[in-house]
């Protein structure tokens, strides 16, 4: 029952014509099997074939340019792709932006629900997950472009409730990643930063008679694993590939704090300046004490860092949706693991906890916002993102705050005393319509949810009429700066506050956490 070690160029070649290859990992090298898919990639260029693949992916894969699923960027090698965020490989998102592959987007942690659903034998995930969003089939059913015609997706009702179910997806072959394989040839990730999907992959595939094939840094060949520790059966592998050089991400070779609790690491200077800075610290004061927080990519991370400068980070709890617990966030492409974790779960075991409405805050970014407070965050024009663990997150914790500058573009002065606005911006971010609905203020108005948008100028708050200014920065013209960049106009709260002044001073702004 021992997996057959073979070379990468060997496992490519166990992928045919018309296969489902779903792959583990995340982001820019998260336990990523990128030899694999670089393999993969280069038997296309060299040979024609495989042809009319359908890829799966849960999570986002790639360092925005040429790794991760920008290797298999090919037209005539994929035929459709089906995945949680499509941010990180651009080249398949170009593919599908201009129709030649089809392809669908939903969200990471109900992708991992139903990698699970697979995995026992079942149709699909009944699920809430993503109801008035985006991959609605009322609204756009996941699907990416008009080549996509085939429904993934159906909205059913039981016991008076509407539920969305998510098909299941037959899996043939997978690519899956991990530090070591033992003697017998189970898999272990002592050396990985995340442990994402991978058993519940090998377990759909296994359980469709698939192909399962495991790139590894290292094989013990006269060792066997402590059996806690193996992450995926030798039983559920079929082959394996040493790559002696895997990093444990694109960007870092090895990282002992991304895998231990007390190892020592370098953090980054706590810096925040600008616009960022001020986000940031408005933001900030919504941090609950002894709260389950989680921070999206970009903007919100400056929350992490504004905790950090103010002593008060050890009195949060923040979860990433990776899997990763009250750790210190990284920022850039190391996004999605943590220093000094005290636990590393599966995604999809996160995903349960934030399904249930486990966090009590999240702070998330936004591109685009409408009168009714509905977000987009996964679509702009031709640049096709994806939602990620966007719609998870949202749609189910208890307060959410999103940030993001009022304006893109925009050329603003900090001082202590406050903004000034040189330039009003070139793009306006508050329209009257979302291009796409990432996020349904009414739905969660509907369900109780209390929510913010914060940005540098304003601080709004969404009420079943829709958003209400309730805060402004000092120095800002109420109509030139704000109204005037905006495409609606806005309730604007009559005891309507100046921002605390704190906020824009040099030093530490003494931030005291909501129940202090």
């Amino acid at each position: 029952m021992r997996p057959k070690i073979i070379s990468a160029a060997d496992a490519a070649a166990l992928v045919c014509d018309g296969m489902t290859l779903s792959i583990g990992g995340g982001g820019a090298g998260h336990a990523v099997p990128d030899r694999l898919m670089e393999a993969l990639g280069d038997r296309y260029r060299q040979t024609g074939f495989p042809r009319e693949l359908t890829i799966f992916h849960v999570c986002g894969l790639g360092e925005n340019d040429r790794r991760g699923l920008n290797h298999l960027a090919q037209e005539g090698l994929v035929a459709t792709c089906i995945g949680g965020f499509w941010g990180n490989a651009p080249k398949m998102g170009i593919l599908g932006m201009e129709g030649k592959i089809r392809g669908y987007n939903f969200p990471q942690g109900v992708l991992s629900h139903l990698v699970r659903a697979m995995a026992g034998g079942e149709d699909g995930l009944l699920t809430s997950i993503g109801l008035h969003t985006f991959v609605d089939p009322r609204y756009e059913g996941g699907k990416i472009n008009a080549a996509t015609t085939d429904d993934r997706v159906e909205l059913t009702t039981l016991n008076g409730k509407e539920y969305l179910f998510y098909q299941s997806i037959p899996l043939d072959v997978v690519f899956i990643r991990g530090s070591a394989v033992d003697k017998e040839g189970n898999l272990t990730m002592e050396e990985e930063v995340g442990t994402f999907s991978m058993l519940s992959l090998a377990q759909a595939v296994k359980s469709n008679g698939g192909i399962v094939i495991a790139q590894v840094k290292k094989i013990n060949s006269t060792q066997s694993a402590v059996p806690v520790q193996v992450k995926v059966p030798a039983v559920l592998i079929d082959y394996v590939v040493e790559v002696p050089d895997q990093t444990m991400t694109f960007i870092t070779d090895y990282e002992e704090a991304f895998i231990r609790r007390d190892a020592p690491f370098t953090q980054n200077e706590l810096r925040l300046e600008g616009i960022k800075k001020i986000i940031a610290r408005r933001a900030a004061m919504e941090l609950p004490q002894n709260g389950l927080v989680n921070l999206g990519y970009g903007m919100p991370d400056g929350v992490s860092t504004v905790a950090k400068q103010e002593g008060v980070d050890k009195n949060i709890v923040l979860m990433i949706e990776q899997g990763q617990t009250d750790g210190v966030i990284t920022t850039g492409l190391n996004f999605g693991a943590m220093y000094n974790p005290a636990a590393i779960t599966d995604e999809g075991y996160q995903f349960d906890f934030f399904h249930g409405g486990g966090l009590d805050i999240c702070y998330l970014g936004f591109a685009q916002v409408d009168a009714m407070g509905n977000v987009n965050s996964s679509r702009f024009g031709r640049v096709h993102t994806g939602c990620g663990g966007f719609i998870d997150i949202s749609q189910n914790t208890k307060k959410i705050v999103f940030c993001g500058t009022f304006a893109a573009k925009a050329d603003i002065e900090v001082s202590e005393n406050g903004l000034n606005v040189k330039d009003p911006g070139a793009i306006k971010k508050f329209i009257k319509k979302v291009e796409q609905v990432t996020f349904n203020g009414q739905y969660a108005m509907e369900r109780g949810k209390e929510v913010f948008y914060c940005t540098e100028r304003a601080l709004f708050k969404l009420t079943p009429e829709g958003l209400k200014m309730v805060e402004i920065a000092p120095g800002i013209d109420l109509e030139k700066d704000i109204l005037a960049m905006m495409e609606f106009t806005p309730q604007v709260d009559e005891a309507m506050k100046t921002m605390d002044s704190r906020i824009f001073k040099t030093g530490k702004m003494g931030l005291v956490l909501k129940g202090e």
